[in-house]
């Protein structure tokens, strides 16, 4: 059964976003230290993805709107994300 847990654990979900108040925001996944490889390149600004759709959300420079909120572009394109690290026994 320890398995199968370990399976499901190992598996990135479609859609994932960093943003607290997002649906798609899930704080387990992200603290294992997810990255994310957009047209074969390793980006570290991404707020938001979606693989079955093929798009990135990413910041836009030290921009902010008018909630203080970063300001981000959804750029389209081969998305492969995955985990950093392997999870602490």
């Amino acid at each position: 059964m320890n398995e199968e847990n370990e399976v499901n654990t190992d598996q990135l979900p479609d859609r994932l976003s960093s943003d607290p108040k997002s649906p798609y925001y899930n704080e387990e996944i992200l603290a294992r230290d997810v990255g994310i490889r957009f047209k074969g390149v390793e980006k570290t600004n991404v707020e938001e993805y979606c693989v079955s759709e093929g798009w990135v959300r990413v910041t836009a420079g030290a921009a902010k709107d008018r909630y203080g909120n970063p300001l981000t572009i959804k750029v389209h394109g081969p998305v492969e994300p995955y985990f950093r690290s392997k999870p602490a026994s």
